[in-house]
């Protein structure tokens, strides 16, 4: 045993064999890393591609997707470069962009669409108007007033050199915080700094606040979550408010729509429709009958 290790240790000790080792041992890690270096750079990997020009906000589907072959050190490279076709199904071509014919996709180009800075709006309801109240980060209590919340708004204002402070309208849901940009505060593309929160107003109530903001200032003015989670019905919070706004402004008569009255009114509409219909069928008739009634001498 003693003998082996004796010879072992004159073996490593041995210049020559240590340089055959080292020169060994080098050629092996040149080979193996070139090896690896060529397959990273030529084993190609699959992509996807636009098959045609995509304009914005053009919702992608898989007709418009190809699959091509790029090196793998392309891949690699791009940090931002979409290599799952799957994900872009459903996609929106972001606002103000477009995709070439041919070109790849990357994270930058696409977007969900309710990220888009009009899809809030899509779904307003007939007869509601979209109201936009500008902000900053101060004004939203350290942005800490979130897209689907509901919050109260204040009117700040003076009259007869008094100062009026009070809530105008109750229970009003946000529907977006946008930055000034009108990127959503949920897209990670924004600044992340609020300019806006949007609203949707039964077209009365856009009129109401458009004059607040004309003789005063509308203040944004948060709740707790129970206010969010169980809203109430929007609406005027005081009508002495309403009506001191409603004095220092005119309104222009005749301007009712009638597709936005509520059930009641509309009913109330049609019976005034039908009674005057109904008065000229009668002095339609009456008339007939006196001319029928003239007697001949």
């Amino acid at each position: 045993m003693n003998s082996f290790v004796v010879k072992l240790k004159r073996f490593i000790s041995d210049r020559r064999t240590v340089s055959i080792i080292c020169v060994i041992a080098g050629v092996v890690v040149l080979y193996v890393g070139y090896n690896m270096r060529v397959s990273q750079t030529i084993n190609p990997q699959r992509v996807p591609y636009a098959k045609n020009r995509l304009e914005a906000r053009h919702i992608i589907t898989q007709d418009d997707i190809g699959i091509m072959e790029v090196s793998n050190s392309v891949v690699s490279k791009s940090t931002n470069l979409i290599t799952d076709s799957a994900s872009l199904i459903g996609k929106e071509v972001t606002y103000g962009n477009f995709i070439s014919q041919g070109s790849l996709f990357y994270t930058e180009d696409v977007t969900s669409p309710e990220l888009s800075p009009d899809y809030v709006l899509s779904d307003i309801e007939d007869c509601y108007t979209a109201f936009s109240l500008s902000v900053d980060a101060l004004s939203t209590y350290g942005n800490n007033i979130l897209k689907d919340s509901y919050i109260d708004l204040w009117f700040t204002g003076e009259s007869d050199n008094k100062i009026i402070y009070a809530n105008l309208i109750k229970s009003i849901k946000v529907l977006d915080v946008r930055d000034s940009s009108g990127k959503s505060l949920s897209n990670s593309l924004s600044s992340g700094t609020p300019a806006e929160l949007l609203f949707a107003v039964p077209d009365s109530m856009y009129s109401l606040l458009v004059k607040a903001e004309s003789i005063g200032d509308l203040v944004p003015v948060p709740r707790n979550g129970n206010y969010t989670a169980n809203p109430g019905e929007t609406e005027v919070a005081s009508e002495f408010i309403e009506n001191l706004i409603l004095s220092h402004t005119f309104t222009i008569p005749d301007q009712t729509d009638y597709k936005c009255l509520n059930d009641e009114e509309e009913e109330s509409k049609e019976e005034e429709n039908n009674k005057t219909s109904n008065e000229s069928t009668n002095n339609t008739n009456n008339t007939n009958n006196s001319n029928n009634n003239v007697v001949i001498e």
